[in-house]
Order: structure tokens, then C-alpha cells, then sequence
């Protein structure tokens, strides 16, 4: 029987579900808990059906983070030689001190037959017997003890994916995430959407010092920052050059709230523009490698395009991604920064980036299912929350309402349709509305209600829920009243103004 204690994060990759998941196991008392760790054992009598081959649900999670916000191809790559050497020596060590072990219980349970049988021969004959009842007992609980038995699958799994990643947990946020392949801590922890302080994460500005607290660390990259020695002798490292041996605890800082971040200045380039629906596109810009924009999914920033021509867009692709920012761009004729998007930028072209702003944020730490409600652009920033949700990992469900003005404006349907494919917690409906979504009022504003209604009628919970919500000034005063209406408290109704 294996009693190791493991975090919800570990778990819930062995199982392959969400620590949302394991969570609500635990409320409901299906799952028992340690300070917020579980038991390999516990975590298989929750999930008995767990295989050591079964790695589907694991896969597909990671195959919708990857693909549907534009990020890298994701390589299970196994990491460098040295790395991947040293952690099969922790292991090997494990298993050497495991087996030292068994022999000193070998040893004692040898001791304690030889005194019980120094006692058998010098007892009376009524205590002869009970000495040798003793004994038969512990002969027969012994060969118990030692029948191979079957191997708990979640052990057996938990080992090789001590080998493949390491566990990094982060001091005082509480925050954790894996480390695979070739990745640095930093860029490790980016991806799992925990957003540690960074500048250039080239090695030349020092803002992603942290302290190492436990565990074992292997610098890959050179780094220009001078850490004074006082400072490596209490552990410090940089983030973006170093990666994980072993399971390890940091102590590094993480943006808590927007006012964490701070104003950037970045001059991107145009990777591509693509056709979204007729009168939208996808503008993808690229930073430089060594100024990356800093941003909370839900943010927004103002592009500076030709000389003068600017516009607030919030950002539609994920921070986990932070060199790849992506815009959804309106066609609006006689608008100048449309215009020029649409008929003049081109590959390469240098667009200035400043920001991020606003306060329309995912909040991490709620344990409640989130409801997410775009209208029409509005599922920019409204993407990018769910990128970031998903990322983390954390919640116990996730419903997306898409409701366009028309249909045209569901310009990316097939997002929906793969999260709700790929993931048993998410859930998404498109709404096609037929009215001006820019210009509510009276009977549209009606209408608009109506379609609200329905989103309670089919999911009652949503009361139990917080709610996103995103797109024209008009229709999200009209939806937050409406939720506000329902009883839920302004603090679990979020709205994003896109304009």
C-alpha cells in the first residue's frame, strides 16, 4: 500500500483530470485530503478505473492548449541527457534506500524470532503456547506482507513522471506547475499560466530572480545578470536560465492583480493576417525574444500603426504564450486603423504595442464554475480568459455563450466546438441574436433579455456560477444587470467592454 502524499496537480495529471475536479471529489467526500495532498491509494479508490496506459484525457487536454491558441506544436520532448540522468539517479537512490530498508526489516524480524524462540525455550508450558501461537502468526502476516501482490498503476505511473517532469511548486502564492522537455523554470511556469515576475527573459534584466528553497536545479542558459554572491549562497537563480533536476520549491514573486504588471513599450512585427469572416481578421503579431509582453488574460493594449494611426484591442491569445499576441480586427470602413490593417499592413511591418490596461481579469482561486458570455468581438478577451483557465487547470467547469448579432459575427465556431469536444468540463452554445447588438433598446433590448433567460433556463447553476461577460457597451450593461438581477453579487459579475 503506497501512502505518499502528492499535490492535487501531480494527482490530477495521473488521472488525467482537473484539480477542479479532484476539488469537488474532496467537498462532496469522495476523496480524502491531507492539507490539500492525497494519497496514491485514495487516488485510486476515487478513480479505479485509472490505467497506466491511459493517458487520453491527458492528451487531449493537451492537444486543445496547444492548437487552438496559436501556440507551438507541443513536443514531448524528453529533456537534455544530463538532466534526464540526474533524475533517474533520484530515483535509483529512492529505490536503493527502499531496498535497504527491506533488508534491515529482514534483519529485525530475524532478531525477533531468535528472542521469541529464547523465550519459548526458558517459558512455562502455558506460556509455550502462547509464545508459539505468537510465532505462527507472525509467520503467517510476514509471508502476507511479502506476496508481490499487484502494483498500485498510479505508483507505477507516478515514478515515470518523476523521470519525464519535475514538480515545481511556488512559495507564498501556493501556485504549481510540471516542467518538461527543454524548458527553462520560466518558461515552464508561463505556459501553466502562473505569472511570475519577468523582464526580458534573455538573462540581462534580473527580474526573474527567485530563491530556491528545496530541490535540485541545472543551468542552461547563460545569463548576462551579475547575482552578487551573497545572494547565491541563499539560493537565488534566475528562472529563464535555469530548469528543474528534481522536484523543486521556489520562492519567486507572482502578479497577484493588475497592478503587478507594469506599462510596457514594445515595437512587434507582423507574422501574419489572416481572414476571420468577411469583415474580420486575425492580426498575429511577434515580440522580439527579449521583450515579451507582459499581461493578464482580459487585458487590453493600444497598437500604433504608419505614423499616428492607433486603436485599444484587447489581446486574444493566452499569456502563456507571450511573444505571440493575437487581435481580432473589425472591418470598419472609414476607420482609419481599420483601413490601414486591412489594406496596407503587411509581413514584418512594426507595429507598436503599448500596455497592457484594464481590470477585466480571470480571478484564479474561485472555486466556482465560470460562465463566459461574448458578444460578437467580444470573444477576444473573453478567449483569453478561457486560455488562461485552461492553462491552470483549475476549474470544475467551464460554459461559453457566443452571441452574435448576426452570424457572420461567430467568427471562430469550430474554437468552441474543440474545447466542448476535447474537454468533458467545458460546454458551448452559439446564439445567432439578429438585432444590432451595438444600439440595444427597447423591444431589442427585450429580446436580448429573452436570450438571457434562456442561458438560466438551460443551466439553472449559473446562479452558482461567475460570470464573463464581453463585447458592445450596450449589450453588457443590458447582461450585467440581467445576472445582477438573478441574485448574484457584483463580485462574481465581470464585464469587458470591446469597442
Amino acid at each position: 500500500m503506497s501512502q505518499m502524499l502528492m499535490s492535487l496537480s501531480r494527482a490530477g495529471r495521473l488521472v488525467g483530470v482537473t484539480r477542479g475536479a479532484l476539488q469537488k471529489k474532496i467537498q462532496n467526500g469522495e476523496l480524502s485530503s491531507f492539507d490539500g495532498m492525497v494519497t496514491v491509494d485514495d487516488l485510486l479508490a476515487a478513480y479505479p478505473d485509472a490505467q497506466l496506459e491511459d493517458n487520453t484525457e491527458f492528451e487531449r487536454v493537451s492537444y486543445i492548449k496547444e492548437r487552438a491558441f496559436g501556440k507551438r506544436v507541443f513536443e514531448r520532448a524528453l529533456p537534455d541527457a544530463e538532466v534526464l540522468a540526474a533524475r533517474v539517479s533520484e530515483l535509483s537512490k529512492a529505490l536503493a534506500s527502499s531496498q535497504t530498508q527491506v533488508r534491515q526489516l529482514n534483519i529485525l524480524l530475524d532478531r525477533l524470532r531468535g528472542k521469541l524462540n529464547e523465550i519459548e525455550g526458558q517459558a512455562k508450558e502455558e506460556a509455550k503456547a502462547a509464545v508459539a501461537d505468537l510465532k505462527s502468526w507472525l509467520k503467517d502476516e510476514v509471508g502476507a506482507a511479502m506476496e508481490p501482490g499487484y502494483p498500485n498503476p498510479l505508483a507505477v505511473r507516478d515514478s515515470m513522471l518523476r523521470v519525464m517532469a519535475a514538480h515545481v511548486h511556488v512559495l507564498p502564492s501556493g501556485h504549481d506547475f510540471f516542467l518538461e522537455g527543454h524548458d527553462t523554470l520560466l518558461e515552464a511556469a508561463l505556459r501553466a499560466g502562473v505569472p511570475l515576475n519577468y523582464g526580458c527573459s534573455g538573462g540581462n534584466c534580473g527580474l526573474c530572480k527567485a530563491r530556491v528553497v528545496s530541490g535540485q536545479i541545472k543551468k542552461v542558459r547563460h545569463h548576462d545578470y551579475v547575482i552578487p554572491e551573497a545572494e547565491k549562497n541563499l539560493g537565488y537563480i534566475l528562472l529563464c536560465s535555469n530548469t528543474a533536476v528534481s522536484d523543486v520549491e521556489i520562492e519567486a514573486p507572482v502578479a497577484g492583480g493588475v497592478q503587478d504588471i507594469p506599462f510596457q513599450q514594445i515595437d512587434a512585427r507582423v507574422k501574419t493576417i489572416e481572414p476571420l469572416a468577411p469583415d474580420m481578421a486575425l492580426l498575429h503579431l511577434q515580440t522580439p525574444r527579449t521583450r515579451r509582453l507582459r499581461f493578464l488574460a482580459g487585458q487590453y493594449v493600444t497598437l500604433q500603426v504608419g505614423k499616428s494611426l492607433s486603436a485599444e484591442l484587447p489581446i486574444a491569445s493566452c499569456p502563456c504564450d507571450d511573444r505571440n499576441l493575437l487581435f481580432h480586427v473589425r472591418r470598419m470602413p472609414g476607420n482609419l486603423f481599420s483601413d490601414y490593417v486591412f489594406n496596407r499592413l503587411k509581413h514584418n511591418d512594426v507595429v507598436d504595442v503599448e500596455g497592457p490596461q484594464g481590470e477585466f481579469i480571470l480571478h484564479e482561486k474561485s472555486p466556482r464554475p465560470l460562465y463566459f458570455i461574448a458578444f460578437d468581438a467580444g470573444f477576444a478577451p473573453i478567449g483569453s480568459l478561457i486560455a488562461h483557465a485552461l492553462s491552470l487547470d483549475t476549474a470544475e467547469a467551464m460554459h461559453l455563450y457566443w452571441i452574435g448579432s448576426q452570424a457572420d459575427n461567430i467568427y471562430l465556431p469550430n474554437v468552441g466546438r474543440a474545447w466542448a469536444d476535447a474537454l468533458d468540463n467545458f460546454h458551448y452554445s452559439s446564439l445567432v441574436a439578429g438585432y444590432d447588438l451595438s444600439a440595444v433598446s427597447g423591444r431589442r433590448m427585450e429580446m436580448l433579455r429573452a436570450t438571457l433567460q434562456g442561458i438560466v433556463d438551460e443551466r439553472p447553476d449559473v446562479k452558482l456560477g461567475d460570470v464573463y461577460i464581453a463585447g458592445p457597451e450596450s449589450a453588457i450593461e443590458v447582461a450585467e444587470q440581467f445576472f445582477l438581477g438573478l441574485g448574484l453579487p457584483k463580485s462574481r459579475v465581470f464585464v469587458g467592454l470591446v469597442k
